[in-house]
């Protein structure tokens, strides 16, 4: 019994040393199979059909796509031609022909965020407009009413009458982090509803000249002309914002967008359906950026904040002990740095509502209780 199990465990030993050595030498030899020839037996990832149906590729951002298209529309607006006060005069048609007689065409995008049919857009795209055009991606057009504009954020609300609207999901611009995936969909140059796509760029940018409160999202997705009302989506087809304005030598996009947080038009949104305007807090006060020079003229020791060189007189701020001089630090919980970041902060406080604001009086520490009034109605930006 003994003998026959050694030479069985030689055999085994031997075989595995034989199979071994073919497959360090010829493994093409283990991979033939009866019936099969010399083939080789492989395993490939399977094919992706590109007309089957609702096949997706890998890292395709084509659901967000599909998604988020159908709520955003075309705009189309004309305003009538302002008439010449000498195109009745023969010789002054004679030589200059009737300029002026054709109606002023413009175009943007915008996107459905009701199903009441209530249409964000940009101020700058319907400022103006005699008569308004939406066209959905479905092709239907019908007129829209201007519900309220807002020029200091560069918004405005409009209002179709259609059944069966598509309408965007709201997602939370403040979650966003730089080097995000976005998408921009917009109608560009007029030529239809495009899709571009990119990263966030930066957030917070301000200072930008281009509307009384900045806070703007930066982007390289490809923003043109006509894209302004658009919407900019993240990779779940959520809207983080409104495309508004490009940094541009030429005319076209040159890698920097800018667009409007979705928490910003949703503020406005509610505010102008509920009261037909947006109400923002104000305090009557005049802010510069704290420097040196500033602080050493008015004998401050702070080296942060938002320094105050004039008070309005009986305002809010005047009226809670606010005084030329002063260092903004804090404003309900939010710490100042810059006078956009008090702009932003005081216009967010509900007026009437006393807010806390922090301050510092040469090298003295205060806590005062300011209630902020309403916010003077903005004349309209020259853009």
């Amino acid at each position: 019994m003994k003998r026959l199990w050694l030479i069985f465990s030689q055999t085994v030993t031997v075989l595995l040393a034989a199979w071994f050595v073919v497959g360090t030498l010829k493994p093409e030899w283990l991979a033939q199979r009866p019936g099969m020839g010399s083939a080789v037996a492989v395993i490939e990832a399977p094919a992706v059909n590109a007309g089957a149906a609702g096949a997706i590729a890998p890292g395709s951002y084509s659901p967000a796509a599909r998604k988020a298209s159908p709520a955003v529309v075309s705009i189309n607006t004309s305003k009538a031609a302002e008439k010449n006060p000498h195109s009745g005069d023969p010789w002054f048609r004679f030589f200059f022909g009737n300029p002026g007689d054709q109606p002023q065409a413009g175009l943007g995008s915008g996107v459905i965020v009701s199903p009441s049919g209530y249409v964000l857009t940009n101020n700058h795209v319907i400022e103006g407009a005699d008569e308004i055009e939406v066209i959905l991606n479905d092709s239907r057009r019908t007129r829209a009413t201007v519900i309220g504009t807002d020029p200091d954020s560069d918004l405005a609300i409009l209002k179709i009458e259609l059944d069966k609207l598509p309408v965007i999901v709201m997602g939370n611009s403040d979650a966003l982090s730089v080097g995000d995936h976005v998408l921009a969909i917009g109608n560009p140059f007029g030529v239809g509803q495009t899709v571009t796509g990119g990263i966030v760029s930066a957030l917070g940018r301000n200072q930008l000249g281009i509307n009384t409160f900045e806070n703007f999202i930066q982007t390289d997705a490809a923003i043109n002309p006509g894209n302004s009302g658009g919407a900019l989506v993240d990779v779940n087809g959520n809207l983080m914002g409104i495309n508004t304005a490009i940094y541009s030598r030429s005319g076209g996009s040159m890698g920097i967008g800018f667009a409007i947080p979705v928490s910003t038009a949703k503020m406005v949104l509610e505010s102008i359906v509920r009261d037909g305007q947006v109400s923002r807090g104000w305090i009557g006060v005049e802010p510069n950026d704290l420097s040196p020079e500033l602080a050493e003229t008015f004998g401050v020791k702070a080296t942060s904040g938002v320094i105050i060189t004039g008070v309005l007189q009986n305002g809010p701020a005047a009226q809670a002990g606010v005084k030329p001089g002063d260092v903004i630090t804090r404003v309900a919980g939010r710490n100042i740095s810059t006078v956009s970041e008090l702009l932003s902060q005081v216009a967010s406080l509900k007026p009437g509502v006393p807010a806390r604001v922090s301050l510092v009086r040469r090298e003295e520490k205060i806590d005062l209780d300011v209630t902020p009034g309403l916010r003077p109605r903005p004349r309209a930006p020259v853009r």
